[in-house]
């Protein structure tokens, strides 16, 4: 348990360690390090000390070329590689997506990214997302709601996937530094880079299809298919979506519909 600042002592013995900012005496009951956040607190400051291994998509690293060599020069060993899905890999289990606050917002209303966030967190269970830049810009955009960007974060976390704010690249390099020390140094997992799955069932297929769609998504895909049984059931009866689909209303058959009759033009 920890003491209060006001003073007040909690029962039994424990341990000491002094907060940084404040230079004010912390208390933890005794247990064991794996149960406090004592491990990650305590980060040796002596040069030699032992340095992590980040591997970095080669898109992500042509792209983000600040953010890597400020890995470096934190003393991280980058290696680039070819990822199929994400742009960072901390350990075996946890692989890191990034954004910048203005892309994730235009890839709510061009391109599909729900369905490459869950397949990523199938392979890393300790997938997150982190968005880099100052949140709040939301408000001053014109063509999407920050009620929508609000629910697409809710759905991410609530379906496990954890999203972190930065506000600049040098934030981004600090927290990718010690997410990947307490992986490696604390938690001492090795980052490794799996396979993702070549061949995905028909059921995949035509859910990753449905979800694709404006403003569909992964949960209402599904809800569509268990009404309609097949894709193209789905999109021939797509005006009665509104009446048939619990949380489906006219904007989004309405702009699923555009999609279907507007003639290609590239």
């Amino acid at each position: 348990m920890w003491e209060y600042h006001d003073g007040k002592e909690v029962f039994g013995k424990h341990k000491k360690d002094k907060c940084r900012s404040c230079g004010y005496v912390i208390r933890v009951e005794g247990m064991s390090g794996t149960e406090t956040l004592l491990p990650y607190l305590r980060e040796k400051k002596d040069t030699g000390q032992e340095q992590p291994t980040i591997i970095v998509d080669s898109r992500e690293a042509n792209t983000a070329a600040k953010i890597v060599k400020g890995l470096r020069e934190r003393g991280v060993d980058v290696k680039t590689e070819t990822l199929e899905k994400g742009d960072y890999v901390l350990s075996d289990v946890c692989a890191v997506e990034r954004k910048t606050v203005h892309d994730f917002v235009y890839t709510l209303t061009r391109r599909y990214l729900f369905e490459q966030l869950f397949k990523l967190k199938e392979v890393y269970p300790k997938s997150l997302i982190l968005l880099e830049g100052y949140l709040p810009i939301i408000y001053k955009y014109s063509r999407i709601q920050p009620a929508s960007v609000w629910g697409a974060m809710f759905n991410l976390a609530r379906n496990g996937v954890a999203i972190i704010n930065t506000t600049s690249y040098k934030e981004t390099i600090d927290f990718l530094y010690v997410a990947a020390r307490q992986e490696q140094l604390v938690e001492k997992r090795a980052p490794t880079v799996h396979p993702f799955k070549k061949v995905d069932t028909i059921a995949d297929a035509q859910l990753y299809f449905v979800a694709s769609l404006p403003n569909v998504g992964r949960e209402k895909a599904l809800s569509i298919l268990k009404s309609y049984q097949t894709p193209l059931n789905a999109l021939i009866n797509v005006d009665d979506w509104p009446e048939t689909v619990h949380g489906l209303g006219p904007i989004i058959s309405n702009k699923v519909k555009e999609v279907l009759n507007t003639p290609f033009r590239e």
